[in-house]
């Protein structure tokens, strides 16, 4: 027997798709202190506001002067609820990171959930008055605390799955700390040095640092993340014992996580907040959620505790990814010429060590007893300095294979000029020097 749909009315489907998260706003409603939401409370949160702005959208709110404001505080809450849930998860691991000197991070991190949590607790009341004018059902109360537990317990499982694999994937390994060296370099010409002011903050949001910047490193160390865990945890546990590998995971799983908080509150800042030239009911809507939502307070959140903390960690991690790549590396010696004529000056010593640093692992350059670092330009002309005084013709580079190969193949074009200095084309392998 076929069945009858019935075609369900705008008025009725919004109340249904309004409900759950109607329920979230009076349970924010009825708790005056930020800590007492949990992550599962959060999830619930998302879930519901995602799936009412998906219908509103669907529906064309974003062009209705009568909803626009109800879909726009829907779309807040989603945001600030998935940066909320991305501090409590940051929050629950921290006992489990390998990381030290980080009181100033939980402070920053504790200011930056109250503001988040903070506007959340604002909004709550105005999302069910608005609701009320949009004749939406609200429901009689919200959900029971009960329903949203903690993550943590006292117990623990027992770790009872043994280890088969006792050889260390050394190839991924340093796969794994070259690539993050590498989004550590790359995230060095940002400058988080120190806190901007507003001013600064105000000149590089959204031109110098904005929601797809981020997402772009988020994606790499999400990757990188994924790549540890499938090929160090799941091919070579007993790697993973390793109290280096630890740390240097723990470092690019806070990295991450605080990346994926700063994308979702860049998103909402740029994309609900940021003064674009919006006119009528899209500015009115705007000055009255900057009336909830202070954006100057968002910015110093994203920036300076997000992505301040991002570079902190980045940048202390990539002593301990250094370490652990130097430990890992196949090693190995090589044997070239000295670039004809004009020596290891300016062009050639620039060359090696970026080859060197391309890499991440240690190189050194051998003239007779002296050992120079070939990741630093001043070290190789130093050496330079010697070679041409001792009238030597060749030297001996020892260190990271992956680097020697390169270098190798670079000795054979002259370090990249001619007899009389000027460039020539380097080999298709090393196009990363251009």
């Amino acid at each position: 027997m076929q069945k009858t749909v019935r075609n369900i009315s705008f008025a009725e489907k919004v109340r249904i798709f309004s409900h759950d998260y109607l329920k979230c706003c009076l349970y924010i409603s009825s708790f005056n202190n930020p800590y007492a939401f949990t992550k599962k409370f959060y999830s619930k949160l998302i879930s519901t506001s995602q799936l009412l702005e998906d219908f509103l959208d669907f529906h064309g709110a974003k062009n209705n002067k009568d909803w626009y404001f109800y879909r726009e505080l829907t779309a807040a809450v989603r945001h600030l609820s998935l940066g909320s849930y991305t501090y409590q998860h940051i929050s629950n691991r921290l006992q489990f990171y390998n990381l030290s000197d980080i009181k100033d991070f939980k402070k920053q991190g504790e200011s930056t959930f109250n503001f988040l949590t903070g506007s959340l607790m604002k909004m709550a009341p105005i999302i069910l008055d608005e609701a009320q004018r949009l004749n939406i059902l609200v429901p009689e109360k919200g959900y029971d605390s009960i329903y949203f537990p903690a993550v943590s317990t006292s117990e623990r499982l027992d770790s009872d799955i043994d280890d088969e694999n006792k050889d260390q994937e050394k190839e991924n390994i340093v796969k794994i700390a070259s690539e993050f060296l590498s989004i550590a370099i790359d995230f060095d010409h940002f400058g988080f040095y120190e806190f901007y002011d507003l001013k600064e903050l105000l000149a590089i949001v959204p031109t110098k640092i904005n929601e797809v910047e981020i997402r772009r490193f988020e994606m790499l160390v999400h990757n990188l993340q994924s790549s540890f865990d499938t090929y160090v945890i799941l091919h070579g546990g007993h790697s993973f014992g390793d109290r280096k590998l630890k740390e240097l995971r723990s470092f690019f799983s806070i990295v991450f996580h605080l990346l994926q908080m700063t994308g979702r509150l860049l998103h909402f800042y740029e994309r609900h907040l940021f003064d674009a030239g919006y006119k009528n009911i899209y500015r009115k809507v705007q000055d009255r959620l900057i009336s909830i939502i202070d954006p100057e307070i968002l910015l110093h959140c994203s920036i300076n505790y997000g992505l301040y903390y991002v570079y902190h960690f980045l940048t202390t991690g990539k002593k301990v990814a250094q370490e652990i790549l130097n430990e890992n590396v196949e090693r190995s010696f090589i044997v070239v010429g000295v670039p004809v004529k004009l020596g290891f000056h300016c062009r050639p010593s620039l060359l090696v060590a970026k080859i060197v640093q391309h890499y991440g692992g240690r190189v050194e350059l051998c003239v007779g007893t002296d050992k120079f670092d070939a990741s630093s330009v001043l070290d190789i002309q130093w050496a330079g300095g010697k070679i041409q005084k001792e009238n030597i013709t060749k030297v001996t580079f020892k260190g990271d294979v992956r680097a020697l190969k390169d270098i190798k193949i670079l000795s054979c074009v002259n370090y990249g000029e001619d007899t009389m200095g000027k460039g020539v084309p380097l080999p298709g392998r090393l196009k990363y020097l251009r």
